[in-house]
């Protein structure tokens, strides 16, 4: 979403109507070369102008508020988010057990099959096997290995119960470190998308939905 600019901002404290006290009054016909100010009219125009800045005092906090830094992803994507009640694995994977599952648990060398949404660390989406639009998903099926599936996402699962899903912050050295590893999307689009934040964390939400 494009950040809000101080043009689209409505004020939320619109000036009110000038009071009884302040509306301008028929003058006299003084003779000519004589003008004095009024002390009404002078305190009015004070008045006036200290409401003036302290609307421009809201509306700058309001603008600021409402606008993101451009550049905050950017710093985001370098650094690794922490997970609510995280655990630290010994290959640096972060993860949060989300839903425990009622299922046979899965081990190293089993084959399984689950679904999963990936994301960048900033929370900006690379790939899903569920479609967002229609749910249909088309769900991963592969042996729990270091020679087909990047291993931090192996680590992730180890453990899981079919039913249960968990979320994990992989790091680049126990992710895609060689394109032939899985899983990766099929459509050029999105293992292109995948493929090009290889080198940074990936956030990996995961479903287990059976242990073959």
């Amino acid at each position: 979403m494009a950040p809000a600019s101080l043009t689209s901002l409505t004020n939320p404290f619109p000036p009110a109507s000038p009071s009884a006290r302040c509306r301008r009054r028929p003058e006299a016909v003084r003779p000519a070369g004589r003008r004095r100010s009024s002390p009404v009219k002078a305190a009015c125009g004070l008045v006036s102008r200290r409401r003036a800045v302290s609307e421009m005092a809201i509306l700058g906090a309001a603008a600021a508020s409402c606008c993101i830094d451009l550049s905050m992803p950017v710093r985001a994507a370098m650094l690794e988010p922490d997970v609510i009640r995280y655990r630290k694995l010994d290959s640096g994977v972060k993860l949060e057990d989300v839903v425990d599952g009622e299922g046979p648990e899965a081990h190293e060398g089993d084959v399984v099959q689950f679904n999963y949404v990936c994301r960048r660390a900033n929370g900006y989406f690379v790939h899903s096997t569920v479609d967002q639009f229609s749910g249909e998903s088309k769900p991963v099926t592969l042996p729990l290995d270091g020679k087909e599936m990047i291993r931090g996402l192996k680590d992730v699962i180890i453990g899981m119960k079919a039913g249960g899903k968990r979320r994990a912050l992989i790091p680049p050295q126990v992710g895609y470190t060689d394109e032939s590893l899985q899983p990766i999307p099929e459509e050029f689009g999105p293992r292109r998308s995948l493929l090009s934040h290889a080198k940074e964390p990936l956030v990996f939400e995961v479903q287990l939905l059976k242990v073959l």
